[in-house]
């Protein structure tokens, strides 16, 4: 199922530019851009499963980027990873859907994985340290597919704070379509 989220920037392509240009006031109109505060979130109901691909600046989950030396930032980046195993918890989804997780990954810099050699690909300026991403994918079987007609990412607001806007790509049964979740407007509709 990992070739369905593959394939979704190419398929959001058209939205991404469209996005961009409806952001006119915003330089950086690529969804992918490490930018702090914003998270993006990649959705696909494909048949019973349901993938979910999370991509955040770590700043927004731990509050750095830098490898974790003391016990205080150790301690912040195995509570931060403990919140992400959970994305029953994480991400709200509706209980008659019945959905189950069957598989998870979780990849990051600061969890002791080797930086992706894209993840400081779209910046044009230096920096003095380097970007840490955290990559979560989430693979999860629905008995119900069509109960799941909304994410709540409230819960996933509340657990990382710093998180002020998601950017949402979301592909179901009603097509394609992106859209800008912020904690005031945490319920994303597929």
């Amino acid at each position: 199922m990992r070739r369905l989220l593959l394939a979704l920037p190419f398929a959001l392509l058209p939205l991404a530019v469209a996005h961009a240009h409806d952001e006119h006031d915003h330089a950086h109109g690529t969804l992918a851009a490490h930018e702090h505060g914003v998270a993006n979130l990649n959705a696909v109901v494909d048949g019973n499963t349901l993938e979910l691909q999370l991509t955040s600046p770590a700043m927004n989950l731990v509050g750095f980027e830098h490898a974790a030396s003391s016990d205080a930032d150790k301690a912040k980046v195995a509570a931060a990873r403990k919140t992400l195993e959970q994305p029953l918890t994480l991400f709200g989804l509706a209980k008659a859907a019945g959905c189950k997780e069957e598989s998870q990954e979780l990849q990051s810099p600061l969890f002791g994985d080797a930086p992706h050699a894209d993840d400081d690909a779209d910046h044009d300026h230096d920096h003095d340290h380097q970007h840490a991403d955290v990559h979560a994918h989430y693979q999860l079987t629905c008995a119900t597919p069509e109960k799941l007609a909304q994410i709540d990412l409230a819960p996933l607001y509340k657990a990382f704070p710093a998180t002020q806007k998601i950017n949402v790509q979301l592909i179901g049964a009603n097509g394609q379509k992106g859209v800008e979740s912020t904690p005031a407007k945490a319920v994303v509709a597929f």
